[in-house]
C-alpha cells in the first residue's frame, strides 16, 4: 500500500510541476551601473484609493483613525511583480486654510507679573486643493518602485485631527508603512479589505519640509520595513522651528505662526467641528508667553529618538535656509552619525529647496542609486561613497569624506571696545586691563540688516576682524559667550555674524536668538534682576561658508530681531563686558588655519 502511495502522489505531482516550469516568470526591474532603469510605464499604471487603520484615536470619536492613502504601481505587479515603495506623508495635498498668525508686536514675559493682550492676529492666506502627485512620481514608477501617498490625520480624506508633529501623527503615517509590510489593515472606499499584497515590504520615505520631517518622525520609530528616508528640508525639532532657546522665534518668512496656526492650516478633513477642541487645547499648550522648553515640546522632538532609527538616512537641507533652519539638519545629521546610522547629506546654497530644481541629473543619479541599494539590495556602493556633498558659494560642488568638513575644531575669538561704531575682533586674547562694558538700546523696528550697515548706532554693537589674508571656512555652529547685564526683567539677545566684502556690502553668515531669563535652562524661566550680569551662551545656526580672501568677519550683538523674535516696545538697555565674552568658530583647520587668514 505504501509504494501504491506514493507512485500515485509522484503521478499527481509531475503534471503541475510541469506547467509551473512552463509560466512565465513575472517581470522584474532592470538596474545598470547601480541604478534602476526605465522600463515600464510611467503612465499606464495601477492606481489604489485605501484607508489604512492607524491604532491610535486623535479626534476622540471612539474610533481609530483612518489614514487615506493613494497607490501608484507599475501595472507589473498584476504579472506577480512585487515591487518596494517610495513614500510621501503630507498634511498639504487638499491644500490649506485661510489663518492668521499671531502679533509679534508685544511685550515680553516678565515672571511675577500678569501679561499683556497679545493683540490682534495677522490675516495670512490658505491655498486650495490640488490632486495628489508629485514630480517624482513617474521617475519612480517607471522604474519599477511604487509610489504612495497618505494624507496625515486631519487632512483631506483621512480622520483624526492635525497637532503639528505629536505622536498620533507619526502613528498615523507610520500606520501606511505597517501597511505595506502586512502589519496594518486598510479598506478601499467600498468597505473592502485591502492588502498590498504586490509590496515587497520595503519602503523608503521621502519628502520636502513638512514632508520630509513626517520621514524623521516614522523613522525614529524604529518601525520595521522603513529601510531608508530622505528628508529634504525636513524639521526634527519643532521647539526648534518655532523656539530658540527659550525665545519665541519665528520661521524665517513667517512671523506669528506657530504650532497652532499650523495645524489650523491643514485641517482640511470635512468635519470642520470634532477636532475644535483638540487645537484649542494646542494653542494653550504651546506656550507663547514664557517660549520655555516643555512636554508639549518634547514629545516633538524626534532627536530623543535617534537610536532607534533603524532606516539609512539621505539628509538634505539649503544654507540659506531660514524657514527650516540648516540646525535642524545639522544636529540630526550629528546624531545619526553617533547612532551609527547609514548616513549621508547634500547641503546646497538655496532656501528652503528640493535639489531637483539645483543640480537635477546628479541628484537623480544619487537618490536612484540611493532607493535602489535600499529598497531593492542592489551592491552599487552608494553607502562607500564621500558622505557629503556640498555646494559652494560659487555655485560649485565638492565631494568630501564627512561634514562637518575633517579639521575642523573650535576656536574662540574675542571682541574688543568700539561696538557702538565698530569695534575690533582680536583672534588670540580677550580685551585686557579693566572692565570695559558697552551698551546698546532695543529698537525691534529696525532690522538686522539695517542696523549692521550704520556706521554708529546705539541699537547695537558691532565688531570686526581685519581683512582676511586668506579664505576661512566655517563649518557647523558657532556659539557666543556673553557677559551680559539688563536694566529691566525681560530683553530679546539677538547674536549675528557678518560678511563685510571689500566694497562694504555686508552678508549674515547666521544669528541666533535667546531669552535670558532661560539663562541656565530652556525649560526654565527666572527672574532676570536689572543691573546684575550674567553668563549667556547663544548658538548660531550651523553654517558652512568660506570667507573670501580681502573680507572681513563681524559679530553684531543686538536686542530684538524684526524678523524673527517678539517685538517688544523700543527701549530695552543691554550692557556687554568685553572682558568676559567671546565668539567661538567652528573653523576647518582649527586655530592655525584662522591665525594665518587674520
Amino acid at each position: 500500500m505504501r509504494t501504491v502511495s506514493v507512485l500515485l502522489a509522484a503521478a499527481v505531482a509531475w503534471p503541475l510541476i510541469s506547467v509551473a516550469a512552463q509560466a512565465d516568470p513575472p517581470p522584474a526591474p532592470v538596474f545598470q551601473d547601480g541604478q534602476a532603469q526605465p522600463v515600464f510605464s510611467a503612465t499606464d499604471v495601477v492606481r489604489d484609493d485605501v484607508w489604512v487603520t492607524a491604532p491610535v484615536d486623535s479626534d476622540h470619536d471612539g474610533k481609530d483613525d483612518l489614514v487615506h492613502t493613494e497607490v501608484v504601481r507599475p501595472k507589473a505587479t498584476l504579472q506577480g511583480m512585487k515591487v518596494p515603495v517610495v513614500y510621501q506623508a503630507s498634511p498639504y495635498y487638499a491644500g490649506g486654510n485661510d489663518v492668521a498668525n499671531h502679533n509679534v508686536d508685544v511685550e515680553l514675559y516678565e515672571p511675577g507679573r500678569p501679561h499683556g493682550p497679545a493683540g490682534p492676529r495677522v490675516k495670512a492666506n490658505g491655498v486650495g486643493p490640488a490632486a495628489i502627485t508629485w514630480r517624482y512620481e513617474q521617475y519612480f514608477v517607471s522604474r519599477g518602485f511604487a509610489v504612495v501617498y497618505g494624507e496625515s490625520l486631519g487632512s483631506g480624506k483621512s480622520t483624526g485631527c492635525p497637532t503639528t508633529g505629536d505622536v498620533n501623527e507619526t502613528i498615523g503615517a507610520k500606520a501606511v508603512v505597517d501597511w505595506l509590510g502586512g502589519r496594518a489593515t486598510a479598506r478601499d472606499a467600498t468597505g473592502k479589505p485591502a492588502k498590498a499584497d504586490w509590496s515587497t515590504g520595503k519602503t523608503g520615505m521621502m519628502g520636502v519640509s513638512y514632508n520630509g520631517t513626517l520621514p524623521n518622525a516614522v523613522a525614529s520609530t524604529g518601525v520595521r520595513g522603513l529601510e531608508t528616508i530622505v528628508p529634504i528640508a525636513a524639521i526634527s525639532s519643532w521647539y526648534d522651528y518655532y523656539r530658540n532657546d527659550g525665545a519665541t522665534v519665528a520661521a524665517g518668512g513667517y512671523q506669528g505662526e506657530d504650532a497652532d496656526v499650523l495645524a489650523e492650516y491643514v485641517y482640511t478633513r470635512a468635519d470642520r467641528a470634532i477636532c475644535r477642541p483638540v487645537i484649542d487645547q494646542l494653542a494653550k499648550d504651546q506656550d507663547r508667553i514664557t517660549g520655555d522648553y516643555s512636554r508639549f515640546w518634547d514629545v516633538r522632538n524626534y532627536r530623543n529618538d535617534v537610536s532607534k532609527v533603524r532606516a539609512s538616512v539621505l539628509v538634505v537641507h539649503g544654507l540659506n535656509d531660514w524657514n527650516v533652519k540648516t540646525s535642524q539638519a545639522a544636529e540630526w545629521y550629528e546624531l545619526l552619525k553617533r547612532a551609527g546610522v547609514e548616513h549621508k547629506i547634500w547641503l546646497h546654497q538655496s532656501g528652503h529647496a528640493d535639489p531637483y530644481n539645483l543640480r537635477r541629473d546628479a541628484w537623480l543619479v544619487t537618490l536612484n542609486k540611493w532607493m535602489s541599494h535600499y529598497l531593492y539590495g542592489v551592491q552599487n556602493g552608494i553607502q562607500n561613497e564621500p558622505k557629503a556633498t556640498v555646494q559652494r558659494e560659487d555655485l560649485s560642488w565638492t565631494d568630501e569624506a564627512e561634514w562637518p568638513a575633517p579639521g575642523t575644531s573650535d576656536v574662540r575669538v574675542y571682541p574688543w571696545s568700539g561696538g557702538p561704531s565698530k569695534g575690533t575682533i582680536d583672534t588670540r586674547n580677550p580685551m585686557p586691563g579693566k572692565p570695559v562694558v558697552e551698551k546698546l538700546a532695543d529698537d525691534s523696528s529696525k532690522t538686522v540688516e539695517q542696523l549692521i550697515d550704520l556706521p554708529s548706532s546705539g541699537n547695537r554693537l558691532l565688531y570686526s576682524t581685519t581683512a582676511a589674508k586668506q579664505a576661512v571656512r566655517l563649518s557647523g555652529t558657532a556659539k557666543v559667550d556673553l557677559a551680559i547685564a539688563f536694566d529691566r526683567p525681560a530683553a530679546n539677545v539677538t547674536a549675528v555674524l557678518v560678511d563685510r566684502g571689500p566694497d562694504g556690502r555686508s552678508h549674515v553668515i547666521s544669528r541666533g536668538w535667546t531669552d535670558p531669563q532661560n539663562y541656565t535652562d530652556p525649560a526654565v524661566t527666572l527672574p532676570i534682576r536689572p543691573g546684575t550680569t550674567y553668563h549667556v551662551e547663544v548658538g548660531l545656526i550651523a553654517k558652512d561658508y568660506v570667507l573670501a580672501a580681502g573680507h572681513k568677519l563681524e559679530f553684531a550683538l543686538l536686542s530684538s530681531d524684526h524678523d524673527y523674535t517678539l517685538r517688544p516696545k523700543p527701549g530695552a538697555g543691554l550692557a556687554l563686558d568685553l572682558g568676559r565674552t567671546s565668539i567661538t568658530l567652528p573653523v576647518t583647520g582649527g586655530k592655525a588655519a584662522l591665525r594665518a587668514a587674520f
